[in-house]
Parts: C-alpha cells; sequence; structure tokens
C-alpha cells in the first residue's frame, strides 16, 4: 500500500517530524532475506522506519510475487504531487496541440548539455580560455579537487572517441536529420539550464523550428512554484517524454533509465527509444570528408538498431525499471510497435 501521509498517531510520536524516525541504511541490491532479518525487527520494534537513500536497495532477483508487487508500486501505485502531475499533464496536451502537423506525435529529446554535466565529463569544446575558467570554476565548486589529483590525467579527446562526452544540441540535431526528422518535426527537448545557451541552441532551433520545452510551454507563473527544485521542474520533462512517439537519450543516468522501463510499460514492450552509438557518431562528426550520404545511411542504421532493440526481455541481474517484461507484464507481439 502506498499512502500520501503517515497517520496522524504515528506523526504524534515524532513530533510532526519525518527527520526524527530512525533511518536504516540499506546496502544496495540487498536481499529479501536481509529484509526479513535486520529490516523487518526494526519495523515492528519502532512501527515505522525510513530507508534512505531508496534507489536500487532491493535485489533485482527476487521470488516472483515480490516482483509483482515491485512492478504494482512503480507503474501503478506511485505518482507525482497533484501540482506536478496537473501542469504536466497541462504540457503533454499543449505538446499534442503543438504537434497538429503530424497527428499530435511528437519527438522528446533528453538534452544533457548543463554546465555541471560538461564540467563533470572533463570533455572540451570551443577550447577557449573562457570555457576552460568556467569549468574549472564548476568543477571546484561541485567536486573539490577530485579532477586535479596528483597522477589524474584527463584526455578530452579520448573520452571524446569512448562516447563519453555529451552531444552538443548541433550533434543532435544533425543525427536527428540524418535519421529522417525534418524541419516539421516537433519536438520536446527535456533538460536543465542549458551551457551558453543562446549560442549552441541556435543551430539546433533552426533545424527543428517547432522545438519546444516546459519553459515554452507553460509561463512564468505556472513554473514558479517549481523552479527552485530540479527533481520537480524534472518530473515535468518526465511526463512529457513518457508520452512521446520516440524518445532521444543523448547521455546515461536514471532519468532516461527509468523513462525507457515506463515506456516499456505503456507501449507493449518496445520502449520507442532511440539510443545512439556515440562512439561511432564521434567518429563520423569528427571525419570532415564523409558525405552526407553516407552519414545519412549510417544514422538510419543506428535508427533500425535503437528499434530493434527496442524490445528486450530483462536478462538476469538487468534492472526491473528498465526492462520490466517480463516480471511485470507479458511479452506481446511488438511487429506494429515501430519506433518512428
Amino acid at each position: 500500500m502506498v499512502v500520501r501521509e503517515l497517520p496522524e498517531v504515528i506523526m504524534e510520536r515524532f513530533n510532526h517530524n519525518i527527520s526524527s524516525i530512525i533511518n536504516l541504511r540499506v546496502k544496495a541490491w540487498s536481499s529479501v532475506s536481509y529484509y526479513l532479518e535486520k529490516v523487518l525487527p526494526k519495523l515492528l520494534e519502532n512501527g515505522v522506519i525510513r530507508i534512505s537513500p531508496f534507489a536500487n536497495r532491493l535485489s533485482s532477483e527476487v521470488e516472483p510475487s515480490v516482483q509483482r508487487l515491485r512492478c504494482l508500486a512503480n507503474y501503478k501505485a506511485l505518482r507525482f504531487p497533484e501540482p506536478i502531475t496537473s501542469l504536466a499533464d497541462k504540457l503533454v496536451d499543449r505538446m499534442i496541440k503543438h504537434s497538429s502537423n503530424s497527428d499530435g506525435k511528437y519527438i522528446s529529446v533528453h538534452l544533457r548539455f548543463e554546465k555541471d554535466m560538461i564540467a563533470f565529463s572533463c570533455c572540451v569544446y570551443d577550447g577557449g580560455k573562457e570555457e576552460k575558467f568556467e569549468m574549472d570554476v564548476a568543477r571546484e565548486k561541485g567536486w573539490r579537487g577530485k579532477f586535479n589529483r596528483t597522477g589524474r590525467i584527463i584526455r578530452p579527446g579520448a573520452l571524446r572517441m569512448d562516447g563519453k562526452c555529451p552531444l552538443t544540441p548541433l550533434e543532435v540535431g544533425m543525427m536527428l536529420r540524418g535519421m529522417g526528422f525534418d524541419n516539421n518535426t516537433s519536438i520536446y527537448v527535456a533538460a536543465g539550464k542549458i551551457y551558453r545557451e543562446e549560442k549552441y541552441m541556435m543551430p539546433l532551433k533552426k533545424m527543428f523550428p517547432l522545438l519546444q520545452s516546459k519553459e515554452t510551454l507553460a509561463s512564468p507563473e505556472e513554473l514558479a512554484p517549481l523552479k527552485e527544485f530540479s527533481s520537480r521542474m524534472a518530473a515535468l520533462d518526465y511526463t512529457v517524454c513518457l508520452h512521446s512517439e520516440a524518445f532521444l537519450t543523448t547521455q546515461g543516468g536514471n532519468f532516461p533509465h527509468f523513462l525507457m522501463g515506463h515506456r516499456r510499460y505503456l507501449n507493449k514492450g518496445h520502449s520507442k527509444t532511440i539510443r545512439p552509438d556515440k562512439r561511432k557518431l564521434a567518429i563520423l562528426l569528427d571525419n570532415s570528408n564523409i558525405r552526407w550520404k553516407n552519414f545519412k545511411q549510417d544514422m538510419q542504421a543506428m535508427l533500425h538498431h535503437s528499434d530493434v532493440k527496442g524490445v528486450e526481455i530483462r536478462k538476469v541481474n538487468a534492472s526491473i525499471y528498465s526492462f520490466p517484461t517480463p516480471d511485470c507484464m507479458c511479452r506481446e507481439d511488438t511487429k506494429r510497435q515501430r519506433l518512428v
């Protein structure tokens, strides 16, 4: 059972302060037996406990009855709070209306080109002194010397060739054009504050003039209650991406992994997600002699590969949140569930 709030009788015991409730530090991927032997006695003793952090605290491999309960909690019971849900639903409706030229269908893109993401990646973009200064400051502020430790060597070029660098908006645009999406394609961009937005977003907006974001779909007044909370703003993005015709992920992380699983659950097992081969993409984009025809062929092959991999059964120890089949749903005929 998922509840919105604890009973009053329990809250009174802790002076209505949830942080006063005992917090158990459960190790990641704990087994069911661990919960029965270590966690349950504490729960029975105290009547209520907290588990924080909570993500990945239960093993992926548990008995079917526990797995089904996890599925029901994840896909049926848990909801975003009302202020988020209400605005998110409005944004989906507005995005559909903006996509009337394509029967209400739109593509969503998770663009990870924020300053902190670029700083953490240690990748280089324009290579200027200003960028270096900004990234050095951001790294020191966020990670306090982690990247300046003795003996640590950072090779931005090698990182790019290994597919570790966040894609620029221009690279995303070229990839989508190569895959066959034209300037009539409606696109929703899910992102935080884009690094040097005016400079880097301009090419993408020129290639896809029907581009939207939560900032363009919602008024400043609507966003104001959520704007200071990055997780709440991300919840808006999550919902709009969830209902898109296809979803493009450009970097790893919990957001795309959970979203792919949720989309599989809604789309009869097909994630309808584009997962580019960033190693191959880096080679192609750095080849100044490549012809557009050849680039386009490679992009369409990449799109086809994503389509095929959209339908996957969960393997041993893989995340049920990314691969809900067969634990949360039966495998269905997905021949008509094409990516685009």
